[in-house]
């Protein structure tokens, strides 16, 4: 199915609509690329809806693929070449029947290939329709992390010894395969890195050996130890990618790169850190099918859904998303950005740095060190016509007047300040010399949020709340605006998940996150206007009905999505 015939079918189901599907048809013809690799990537339709909808259209039956059905063995049937190259995979074998899925099964030439395969190895060929992240997700099993890494640091013939640094004759000899090694460490590391869904990389010598920890949904795992003798050739190899000098290890470097990995481009920020044993290497992974989240894929719920979308509505005004760092600021800023973005509308940013890179956004990068700071790019900004302005963080008393002033003449601006909740935001504006009159006419919304894991759906199990959790539970959903309450029984049901293979033992898989949305109203003014406190704000935040952090974190709790114990500890009774 050609991707003129896919847009079709899409428009036909109206899957998308109007502004995405001309962007849709816009991309594929500039970039050259298929639209289900483009859709998979932005995450626009679920593929597998989509498969479903090609499968009625071209009278090939639709399967899912199970992941542990597919052996090493069937994975031998159809060599991985031939596999990303035809977009196919193999799904399994039954008597004399080698079955594959395949992501265009009318593809005359891929059926060729896969018929010439099934012969040689005498067996016939039976092909179902899969979706294009179930083959990625096969791709994937062609290449285990560690046994490559394995065969690379083999084929090194290290010799043992107690320091981190690599002996070298002043004539090398076989510079090239000796290099290669190390080329493919790097490679499968930052494969992996992006296979696993984690956010950083941390290459750190140890005194015996190089550790390579991941982080995934927030918390730090060892992945690979290597010989110490690497250490210094791995790092070396990460600056070179990276366009930083070699020869300087005594300063830290900042670098960057962007790379194709598993058939999507990714940028890679890259940061050395100089230790005793040699220097550390971070390395952030900026994936945009895990970094970047639609406005829907937020869960948002309720009272903060609407809130957010009706300040979004509105033609001007400040919006503040708060919370500590890493608690996914950015990610509902360029989520938020993403709804905004369309042809009639110009959109200004500035970041520190820019993580990742949205279509049709005008997205800068501030320098300190030559005097461009998020004050005097605020500046500029202004005079770019802007109808939306992005402010990575309000850091400063000068940042805090400009956006507020921004807000005041016409704009929407987007940005991040570092308080605890939503009901801290007015303080601490005042605190950084807004004046407490501006706030009411230039502030629309105060959100706060907080990142915690997804319990895993294979392993989770429902159990009864103890009586300390029920008390804390009851109190939470007793206060409650009326029109939102949750209606659950006590005993409360509260989740589990034990650990499994599925999600490697962690109990948890992806994140997601707690809002808490605090809107301005006449009687939020008024509490300005006569002296605001958070004891005050807190009231008029519970008269106007706002769900907390706690609330929202039980509410998805009980629901089955994340731990009671995390949502207690993580936040706290308003």
């Amino acid at each position: 199915m050609t991707n003129e015939d896919l847009i079709k079918l899409i428009e036909k189901n109206n899957l998308l609509k109007g502004e995405s599907i001309s962007k849709l048809k816009r991309e594929t013809l500039l970039s050259g690329r298929s639209a289900e690799s483009i859709i998979s990537g932005q995450r626009l339709i679920d593929t597998r809806k989509l498969s479903e909808l090609k499968s009625s259209a071209l009278g090939v039956p639709y399967k899912r693929v199970n992941l542990d059905d597919i052996s090493e063995d069937v994975l031998g049937l159809v060599p991985e070449e031939t596999a990303t190259t035809y977009e196919a995979a193999p799904l399994g074998k039954k008597d004399n029947l080698m079955i594959v899925g395949m992501i265009n099964p009318d593809d005359a030439k891929a059926q060729d290939a896969l018929k010439f395969i099934a012969r040689n190895n005498r067996l016939n060929l039976g092909v179902y329709l899969i979706s294009y992240d179930d083959w990625k997700e096969v791709l994937r099993k062609y290449s285990p992390y560690r046994s490559e890494i394995e065969r690379a640091v083999q084929s090194l013939n290290l010799k043992p010894g107690s320091s981190g640094q690599r002996v070298v004759e002043l004539e090398e000899k076989g510079a090239i395969s000796e290099e290669a090694p190390v080329i493919k460490i790097v490679s499968e590391t930052l494969k992996e890195a992006v296979s696993s869904r984690a956010s950083d990389v941390h290459v750190e010598p140890q005194e015996n050996y190089l550790r390579i920890r991941f982080r995934i949904d927030g918390d730090l795992h060892e992945e690979l130890s290597l010989p110490v003798e690497l250490a210094q050739p791995v790092v070396s190899r990460i600056k070179v990618i990276s366009g930083l000098k070699i020869d300087e290890t005594r300063i830290p470097q900042d670098g960057r790169f962007r790379t194709k990995v598993l058939d999507r481009e990714i940028d890679f920020r890259v940061s050395t850190f100089p230790t005793p044993l040699g220097e550390k290497v971070a390395v952030r992974v900026l994936d945009p099918s895990t970094g970047l989240k639609n406005f829907g894929e937020l869960d948002l719920v309720d009272r903060n859904l609407s809130a957010i979308k009706e300040g979004l509505e509105r033609p001007f005004g400040l919006i503040l998303v708060t919370g500590p760092t890493g608690s996914g600021k950015t990610t509902s800023l360029y989520a938020m950005l993403q709804r905004l973005n369309s042809e009639r509308v110009n959109i200004v940013s500035l970041e520190d740095p820019v993580e990742y890179f949205v279509p049709g956004v005008n997205q800068s990068q501030v320098k300190p060190e030559i005097g461009y700071d998020f004050a005097s790019g605020l500046r500029q900004i202004l005079r770019q016509d802007p109808d939306i302005v992005m402010v990575g963080e309000i850091r400063d008393d000068e940042t805090a007047s400009l956006a507020v002033q921004a807000a005041l003449t016409g704009h929407i601006v987007l940005s991040t300040l570092h308080t605890n909740n939503s009901v801290s935001v007015i303080p601490r504006l005042i605190d950084m010399k807004v004046e407490p009159f501006l706030l009411p006419v230039s502030v629309n919304l105060m959100i706060s949020q907080r990142l915690l894991g997804l319990l895993c759906p294979n392993c989770k199990a429902a159990e009864e709340a103890s009586p300390a959790v029920g008390r804390i539970i009851k109190k939470a959903l007793d206060e409650l605006p009326g029109d939102t309450k949750v209606k659950y029984t006590e005993p409360y049901k509260i989740y589990r998940a034990k650990g499994c293979a599925k999600c490697k033992g962690k109990g948890v898989v992806g994140r997601t996150g707690l809002f808490e949305v605090l809107r301005m109203t006449p009687a939020l003014e008024e509490v300005i206007n006569s002296g605001p406190t958070v004891q005050k704000i807190v009231k008029e935040a519970k008269s106007q009905g706002m769900i907390s952090l706690r609330q929202d974190g039980i509410i998805k709790a009980l629901a089955g999505k994340i731990s009671i114990e995390e949502v207690i500890r993580e936040t706290e009774d308003l």
